[in-house]
């Protein structure tokens, strides 16, 4: 991951600039006389469990889970677990 090193003044002045390297996975850390005072980093995208994401559906929802989806889910997973060629993502 790419650090850079900024003064509080920049921060101030550049905040959507600095907000949007942070979004493309630069940490920065934010520096006040010379020393260290922040860190910024991208946030983690917030994980939930089926269950929850179940729950969440509108009442009128029409999706439901079968009983083979976790098997499914496994079964998928096992079958792609080739390492990614970051090449072909551009």
């Amino acid at each position: 991951m790419a650090v850079l090193h900024i003064t509080e003044a920049d921060l101030a002045r550049n905040t959507a600039s600095v907000l949007d390297r942070v979004q493309a996975g630069v940490e920065v850390i934010i520096d006040r006389d010379a020393m260290p005072v922040a860190v910024l980093r991208a946030a983690r995208p917030r994980r939930r469990k089926l269950s929850e994401i179940a729950a969440s559906l509108p009442e009128r929802s029409v999706a439901t889970l079968d009983p083979d989806f976790a098997a499914d889910v496994q079964d998928f997973v096992d079958r792609h677990r080739e390492p990614s060629n970051s090449r072909d993502w551009e």
